[in-house]
C-alpha cells in the first residue's frame, strides 16, 4: 500500500482505493509468480493457466483424464510445451531432504551422489570410447538400456551365458583402465 501511495497520481482521475487495489493485486501476482526456488515465466505461468482450463474441460468432456496429447491438441500447440509446462510446477527439492529407502533413511545427496566423482565420470566416458563395437553394445544395452542380459543376448544374436561373460570382462577391462 506505501508503494501504492508513494505512485499514486491524483491529477489521474482515479480514485486512491482503485488504484491501490490494482496495484496491490499485482504486487501479489508477482510475489506469487517470483516466489520460487526458480524463475518461470510469465508465458509459462499463462500456459499453465491455459492447460489448467483445458484439462478441466477436457475432463469433462471425456469423463476421463485427458492425456497430454488431448490437451496439446486442444490448445494446438506442440505436446513438448504442454510436458515442459506442467514440469514446471514440480516443487523443488532440498539435496538435504530425507527420503525413506528400505527402512534406512537417507538424503537426496547420498541417492544421487555427488559431484566430487566428475574426473571419473569423465575419465569413464573416455575408456568407453575405446571399447569395440559388440562391448559397447553390451555396456549400453546392460547400463543405459537397462535390459537383461537375456534381452541383450537376444538383441545381439548370442547365449545369456556368453553376454555375462563379456560383460564380466569388459567391466574388468574398464576398471583396469580407471585405476591406472
Amino acid at each position: 500500500m506505501v508503494k501504492a501511495m508513494k505512485k499514486y497520481d491524483p491529477t489521474m482521475g482515479c480514485k486512491f482505493t482503485t488504484y491501490a487495489f490494482s496495484y496491490i493485486l499485482g504486487e501479489m501476482k508477482s510475489l506469487v509468480r517470483t516466489d520460487k526456488g526458480i524463475k518461470i515465466s510469465r508465458e509459462i505461468t499463462k500456459l499453465n493457466l491455459k492447460i489448467e482450463k483445458a484439462y478441466v474441460l477436457l475432463a469433462q468432456k471425456l469423463m476421463r483424464e485427458p492425456s497430454i496429447e488431448e490437451i496439446s491438441n486442444f490448445l494446438e500447440i506442440p505436446e513438448y510445451y504442454v510436458s515442459e509446462a506442467i514440469l514446471s510446477l514440480n516443487k523443488i527439492k532440498s539435496i538435504d531432504e530425507a527420503v525413506n529407502t528400505d527402512g534406512r533413511e537417507l538424503t537426496l545427496q547420498d541417492v544421487i551422489g555427488t559431484t566430487d566423482n566428475i574426473d571419473d565420470l569423465l575419465l569413464l566416458k573416455d575408456n568407453l570410447k575405446n571399447l569395440n563395437s559388440e562391448e559397447m553394445e553390451i555396456i549400453y544395452n546392460r547400463y543405459f538400456k537397462d535390459y537383461t542380459q537375456e534381452e541383450t543376448s537376444k538383441q545381439l544374436g548370442i547365449s545369456q551365458v556368453q553376454v555375462s561373460r563379456k560383460e564380466k570382462k569388459v567391466l574388468e577391462k574398464l576398471r583396469k583402465k580407471m585405476v591406472a
